[in-house]
């Protein structure tokens, strides 16, 4: 194969056939999907395994406990140190693939050799994908990318296609921190890789009123300051942007839901 694709699932029975149908029925065919269920209470397993029995390129692993996103990627991350792929995309159960992101994204990483990374923006939808509530959009080139990571995630996680001797080599998903995915990418920009971003959506990303809630609280503020702590001594970020984002995340994250709801919003259109 020369991409695999990691897709970790937790109760997602509502979306996950959406998911799945975008990925089996890509452009570009020549990839394995590493599903991974986190101990899901629903049908999610089930219906993972009915997809497998159709189709040789999904291959489900369950776990017995429920251990979270960052563990679950670092279980896949793991089992394709036995696979001989270079390539690796990463997705979300409840988001859905346009048709040409394998394609789109294997041809841009293929082509520049000097990039360990590419993604792209995303149609943020609620029930309907056709009904696009907003463009999440980020920086296109490397040094853009990597001012903004200064302040906030320079990629859309679901959309993200890497080379995975350049992830290992910067350490893979580190289960202590929260978001996992953004530490890697600043450890990944400091050991020299360079990101690009397609000027284009190609996931439609599934928004509800609950991912707002899940970004937010005492847990995930501290979250924040530790991994700013990081970039701080890793010599990421000066001190006084260290000063400036604890003041400007930690209040966002310990602030009330319904006003964190609405800057949510106004960071959205910006």
């Amino acid at each position: 194969m020369k991409l695999a694709v990691i897709l970790p699932a937790y109760n997602a029975e509502n979306f996950i056939t959406e998911c799945l149908d975008s990925l089996l029925n890509q452009t570009f065919s020549d990839f394995c999907i590493l599903a991974v269920n986190d101990a899901s209470t629903d049908n999610t397993g089930k219906i993972l395994e009915n997809y497998a029995a159709k189709d040789a390129r999904l291959r489900v692993y369950h776990l017995p406990q429920n251990q979270g996103e960052p563990a679950v990627m670092q279980f896949a991350m793991d089992m394709l140190n036995y696979m001989n792929v270079e390539y690796v995309a990463r997705m979300d159960a409840d988001d859905i693939c346009k048709p040409n992101r394998f394609e789109v994204e294997y041809n841009w990483l293929k082509t520049h050799k000097d990039y360990d990374l590419v993604g792209s923006w995303v149609d943020e939808f609620s029930d309907d994908k056709m009904v696009v509530k907003t463009k999440r959009k980020v920086p296109e080139q490397n040094e853009e990318i990597k001012r903004y990571a200064q302040y906030r995630c320079p990629v859309n996680h679901p959309t993200v296609m890497y080379r995975k001797a350049a992830v290992l080599a910067a350490g893979g998903y580190l289960t202590e921190y929260f978001p996992e995915d953004y530490f890697l990418w600043l450890r990944m920009l400091k050991n020299g890789s360079k990101f690009y971003n397609i000027q284009d959506s190609l996931l439609w990303f599934r928004y509800s009123e609950d991912t707002v809630g899940k970004r937010g609280g005492w847990k995930y503020a501290c979250d924040e300051v530790r991994i700013l702590e990081k970039m701080l001594k890793m010599g990421f970020i000066p001190f006084h942007v260290f000063c400036q984002s604890v003041v400007i995340r930690f209040t966002t994250r310990v602030m009330p839901l319904p006003i964190r709801k609405r800057l949510y919003k106004l960071i959205r259109k910006t």
